[in-house]
């Protein structure tokens, strides 16, 4: 790699691990390499990027500014490789990804076997957040694509790929359990297990919409962590069904009297700018279960 991309590519991975040791680790470098070469960029541009102490690294004012620009070189230079190498026939690349645990553990690993079939070149790197979070990093470079519930910002270029159904979750002999479909109003006034996480999502939306106002006990985005506390009879909780497949939880789950779901889908920066790795990608995405509606 050019000595300056290596250099660049020091600075991201070392901003994104908050140490020169985890970095060091992921780029399969020394560290006193990370650290140096992050040293000659300060010392070239004469203004310092990361404060260090005993915790770890952080950007300074200086360093947030360059950040993306930094990010948009490397994104750019992933581009010209992944077109060259499309142009001498060969299909390599990575592929960055951020998604949310419900589809990084029941549907990516399935998408990927088969990828790796037909492109055993190309590579992934995934990266597992809240919704927001997701966002922020299809709008820094930091991922080439997000799997997000729709609608979200309108400057991503988006696809539907699959409705999700929420179902219910509660104690084995929960009285709600003896219903073959549970009514959201029977919700009122529950000890209630609420899956959110900065900002309101599609149960908060759902209990607002309803008018239905449970007794919140706890409030995470970790969907095991509320199946896990309601297997303990602390609650009853509203999870996707993507989740809710192969669990080891002793819960009872139930569909809501009148469905309700969620769209997930496919979102991008610029379905222009893609790289092929990430194109091939989101193609493929267009045949599994519900296909994508002109993406590319």
């Amino acid at each position: 790699m050019d000595n300056h991309l290596a250099k660049y590519k020091a600075f991201v991975k070392t901003v994104e691990k908050g140490s020169f040791t985890r970095a060091a680790e992921a780029l399969n470098y020394a560290q006193s390499s990370v650290s140096k070469m992050i040293a000659d960029l300060e010392s070239d541009w004469g203004v310092t990027l990361l404060e260090r102490n005993r915790n770890g690294v952080f950007l300074t004012t200086a360093g947030e500014q360059i950040l993306p620009l930094i990010r948009r070189v490397l994104n750019g230079n992933s581009e010209l490789e992944g077109y060259v190498n499309q142009m001498n026939g060969i299909q390599s690349g990575t592929v960055r990804i951020g998604t949310f645990a419900s589809v990084a553990v029941n549907w990516l690993p399935n998408i990927f076997a088969r990828l790796q079939e037909d492109y055993p070149e190309i590579e992934y790197e995934m990266l597992i957040g809240n919704y927001g979070e997701i966002e922020r990093w299809i709008a820094e470079g930091r991922v080439d694509c997000g799997f997000l519930s729709l609608p979200t910002s309108a400057d991503f270029d988006t696809a539907v790929l699959k409705r999700d159904e929420y179902m219910v979750i509660m104690p084995v002999g929960h009285p709600l359990a003896q219903n073959e479909t549970v009514k959201i109003e029977a919700l009122e006034g529950e000890p209630f297990l609420l899956l959110e996480h900065g900002g309101k999502t599609e149960v908060s939306a759902l209990l607002e919409k309803s008018r239905v106002h449970p007794k919140i006990r706890f409030t995470t985005w970790e969907d095991f962590a509320i199946m896990a506390m309601a297997e303990q009879n602390l609650g009853i909780g509203i999870l996707p069904s993507m989740i809710l497949k192969r669990i080891p939880y002793e819960i009872e789950i139930r569909p809501l009297e009148t469905p309700y779901y969620r769209e997930i889908g496919i979102a991008v920066k610029d379905k222009g700018r893609l790289t092929p790795a990430a194109q091939k990608f989101t193609e493929y995405l267009k045949f599994r279960e519900i296909p994508a509606t002109n993406f590319l």
